[in-house]
């Protein structure tokens, strides 16, 4: 295996020494000081670890909290979501964990020892702060259990410590970029954790950074023009000399517009690189696509020229980047319910439900316990569809789940008590509400009143004036 050392250099040495040494060979394994050069200066840098993500958070997710005043505990929850950064330091924590291979997030409070229990009620008063943690800060404590009968084997039990202060358990959330392989070290996240998303791509990315030293020797032979003259005899005094270099000068000075006598066996030509041109296009690709397969990306991602012509739905690469994309998701789900619980107790905190309840008559009977518990049971945050819908089809969707309420209530109403039609009622305005598309108003009953209501005997007053 290569040893790769670094020092501290300019940026593009820095680069140079990891990349362009000889030493390096398929398979050789990316340190710590590695994978932070590559994503600070290699181009695909950036792209691979962080593009992805917020691919992933182009798009809010739709939160929706049945059985409560929905658009007030979403209002405060989005508003207490930007406050705290949430997507920010999310988007931090996957950037470092793909970089590395492992990352931690931590949150602490001014004046609160770091290795105590904040209980969730104690939050809204609190001075919160969140740092997200690379391996080096972590170092020590996340190197992963070994021993295949331990119940922490190849688990993150315990608290996390940086630079020697401890941090409870409850307060972090760590995040591997894939699974940890059994008694497998990974040098860039210094324990037995998950891969850096460079590890397999190690050698192609060196070969990309051939393909940037090509283009720019291109670039820079491009203008070059060549002269064909006629050679003088052997014997060439000053005068030819001085005659040849007058040419070549009036040559490089010649631009548009400008008239060029040369001789009548003279020629100026520009230098042939169209054979370049096939192979080098055809190695970038290449290069491109092997990168992409050994970091388990969608090529598309990698290279600009696919989204020249938009992300059209139905295409492959669309599809595929959704699949990815949908991945991606499911891996910051962890971070999102971490960050979603603490979001919950500070924007749902006594005070908005104090304020709740002097203007909804029907929670004043409710404890602030009970229906906080029932509001954050209820919570369901769903990713949108990655992928833009016209507005044409969104509506032929909606009009046909319309049809099935409706189908459902002419069923069911009938035969029910009128108790039971109020629930059923309610049901339908739930889902109704929720279509913000067709109903962007929402539909607001008095339930109670419908359950109570007692509808007039068959016939109605015709029958009674009888």
């Amino acid at each position: 295996m290569a040893n790769l050392t670094t020092s501290a250099t300019s940026l593009g040495n820095t680069l140079q020494k990891m990349l362009m040494t000889s030493e390096l060979q398929p398979g050789d394994e990316p340190s710590y000081e590695a994978c932070k050069a590559v994503l600070l200066y290699h181009p695909l840098g950036q792209k691979m670890t962080e593009a992805p993500i917020k691919m992933a958070q182009s798009k809010p997710r739709i939160i929706t909290i049945p059985g409560a005043p929905e658009e007030r505990l979403r209002k405060a929850f989005e508003e207490e979501w930007a406050a705290l950064q949430a997507t920010k330091h999310i988007r931090n924590t996957m950037k470092l964990a793909r970089t590395y291979g492992i990352a931690s997030v931590v949150f602490g409070a001014v004046g609160v020892d770091t290795n105590t229990v904040i209980k969730p009620m104690d939050l809204p008063g609190l001075d919160l702060y969140f740092n997200v943690l690379d391996p080096l800060n972590t170092s020590g404590s996340l190197v992963l259990n070994q021993d295949p009968r331990a119940p922490d084997f190849q688990k993150k039990m315990g608290g996390i410590a940086v630079s020697g202060q401890t941090y409870h358990p409850s307060r972090s959330c760590t995040v591997l970029n894939e699974e940890p392989v059994y008694i497998a070290y990974t040098a860039s996240a210094y324990g037995f954790v998950g891969r850096s998303v460079f590890q397999r791509a190690w050698y192609p990315l060196r070969s990309y950074v051939n393909t940037m030293v090509t283009n720019d020797l291109v670039a820079r032979k491009a203008g070059l023009l060549i002269a064909k003259q006629k050679q003088a005899g052997s014997i060439i005094d000053n005068m030819m000399n001085k005659a040849s270099a007058i040419k070549r000068n009036m040559l490089k000075e010649a631009e548009t517009n400008n008239v060029l006598s040369i001789g009548e066996n003279d020629s100026i030509e520009s230098l042939d690189l169209q054979n370049i041109d096939g192979a080098g296009k055809f190695a970038r690709d290449n290069i491109l696509k092997d990168i992409a397969t050994a970091s388990d990306m969608p090529a598309a991602l990698l290279d600009q020229e696919t989204f020249a012509a938009g992300m059209a739905e139905g295409t492959e690469d669309a599809k595929r980047i959704a699949q990815y994309i949908g991945g991606i998701r499911e891996d910051m789900q962890p971070l999102y319910e971490f960050f979603s619980r603490i979001c919950m107790y500070r924007a749902w905190n006594p005070s908005f439900y104090a304020a709740l309840q002097a203007d909804i008559p029907e929670y004043r009977s409710i404890s602030y316990e009970n229906a906080f518990y029932s509001w954050a049971n209820s919570f369901h945050a769903e990713w949108p569809n990655f992928l833009d819908e016209p507005e044409s089809e969104k509506v032929k969707v909606e009009d046909t789940k319309q049809k099935a309420l409706a189908g459902i209530a002419d069923v069911m109403m009938p035969n029910l008590p009128q108790s039971e039609k109020a629930r059923v009622m309610q049901w339908m305005a739930d889902n109704l509400n929720a279509n913000r598309l067709m109903f962007p108003t929402p539909l607001n009953l008095d339930f109670d009143a419908i359950a109570e209501y007692e509808p007039p005997p068959m016939g109605g007053f015709n029958a009674d004036a009888e």
